[in-house]
């Protein structure tokens, strides 16, 4: 009995350390839920990142820290997935810098706000992922080694230096596509290592002037309904309410055909962070970030 209590007491204290260093150790993650962007939060000068390398995968054990299989942070219930293979999301990234370099993630380690890393509120410690920004086709590599972040509409947290590769620093966000990377996967006979050259400012300008029919757009999905009336009744719902673009989009699922509630399209992360507020005062919970 008393062993027993003994190993209570003991896991009682490390979900509290987990739970502490999650808070610790991500970006927008403070209890405030805001990102910091540059220069608030990036080095105090600039700093040349452009030769950080992306992050090497390799085969790694499972950090002893950072893996609960669920953990509870302001108050919101979250479960860490078992395996990482094939795990393709869109939405949108944040990143955090100089407010965290030099404390310890989630695992425990050392955040490098120069390092090629990120964090990830469900993805197994360490994870590695390709991280694409959408907006503009810039890509890195980035090891996962921390938990968040904690913002509502946010998928991934860059640390400053992948932030800076994939031309995110200024806006703070970006509509992104992570990618998992399986480092046991055979790799491709032809496949080279090349290493990352800095756009030219004429690329970076053609990059960000990319044509409105093939940019991405944000929509917040509301719901999803069996039942096409369901649909139709929250869809006039929500654009009396929230007077903004509201489409029901079917689907054919393995479970049967669904139709999809979703406002938008929203021109921006700022635009689509107020109408998520907005839908809150309307009743939906936890409006879904649909990048499209």
């Amino acid at each position: 009995m008393g062993f027993q209590i003994t190993v209570k007491s003991l896991a009682a204290l490390v979900l509290l350390t987990l739970v502490a260093a999650t808070l610790h150790g991500c970006g927008t993650k403070g209890t405030d839920g805001r990102s910091y962007p540059y220069p608030v939060d990036g080095p105090g000068q600039h700093r040349d990142v452009s030769h950080v390398p992306d992050a090497v995968p390799r085969v790694e054990p499972r950090s002893r820290g950072g893996n609960p299989s669920t953990y509870v942070v302001l108050g919101k219930r979250y479960y860490t997935l078992q395996d990482s293979k094939n795990h393709v999301e869109r939405g949108i990234a944040s990143w955090y810098g100089r407010k965290f370099h030099g404390r310890k993630t989630s695992n425990g380690e050392v955040y490098d706000m120069y390092a090629m890393s990120a964090a990830h509120k469900k993805l197994p410690i360490p994870t590695y992922a390709k991280v694409t920004n959408l907006e503009n086709g810039r890509s890195v590599i980035v090891r996962i080694n921390d938990r968040g972040p904690f913002h509502e509409n946010r998928v991934i947290d860059l640390s400053y230096a992948a932030a800076s590769r994939i031309g995110m620093l200024g806006k703070g966000t970006a509509m992104v596509e992570v990618r998992t990377i399986d480092p046991s996967a055979p790799k491709p006979a032809t496949s080279t290592h090349v290493a990352y050259k800095p756009p030219s400012r004429a690329i970076e300008q053609a990059g960000r002037a990319t044509p409105t029919s093939l940019a991405p757009q944000i929509f917040l999905q509301a719901g999803s309904f069996s039942s096409s009336d369901n649909a139709e009744r929250l869809r006039k719902r929500l654009q009396q309410g929230l007077a903004r673009s509201v489409r029901v989009t079917p689907v054919t699922t393995p479970g049967g055909d669904l139709h999809r509630v979703q406002v938008g399209p929203l021109a921006s992360v700022e635009i689509a962070d107020t109408v998520t507020a907005q839908m809150h005062e309307l009743g939906i919970g936890k409006p879904l970030v649909v990048i499209d």
